[in-house]
């Protein structure tokens, strides 16, 4: 329904977290919030959600809010290096008691489209135009948003173990 999706690879992932934004301090915050989002695989409105009492054990556990109703399992997901660094960075910053301090869900989105073009991550990609519904190439920091970082989490892990159903799980 919504053509192939695209992602950014590892190394891009990498390119962009290892990105030198220190004359950019609000888009330094946002680039380790989607960073850690990459590295979880979570959408945005269950990250947004997220508290210390969701790290046990060296894994973030947590269930996610779109499903619950339907299907209450818990996702558990664990946590690498770079991700515990990026909650150990934040610990204790937001007055919420969340694990990163958010702003609103556009900004973050419109952040992660300057992120990307500071980073230089343009490649094109083939999109399905909205209004249209033609195929057309855009530069992905022109698309890219948060949803873009749980598609990342996906398709490399997909790429990695090619079973949709261990994936899935």
């Amino acid at each position: 329904k919504y053509g192939t999706p695209y992602y950014i690879t590892l190394q891009e992932r990498d390119q962009i977290a290892d990105y030198d934004l220190s004359k950019h301090p609000l888009l330094a915050l946002q680039r380790d919030i989607f960073i850690f989002q990459c590295l979880i695989g979570c959408r945005v409105s269950d990250l947004l959600r997220m508290t210390e009492d969701n790290i046990i054990d060296e894994a973030v556990e947590y269930i996610p809010h779109k499903t619950k109703d339907e299907r209450p399992e818990v996702v558990r997901v664990p946590l690498n290096t770079r991700a515990k660094a990026l909650i150990e960075r934040y610990r204790g910053v937001d007055g919420g008691g969340r694990l990163f301090p958010f702003i609103s869900a556009q900004k973050y989105n419109d952040d992660i489209k300057d992120i990307f073009k500071l980073c230089g991550i343009t490649r094109p990609v083939t999109v399905l135009n909205s209004i249209t519904g033609e195929e057309e190439k855009r530069p992905i920091n022109e698309v890219a948003s948060s949803h873009l970082a749980r598609r990342t989490f996906v398709g490399n892990l997909y790429k990695k173990v090619k079973d949709p159903n261990l994936v899935g799980a």
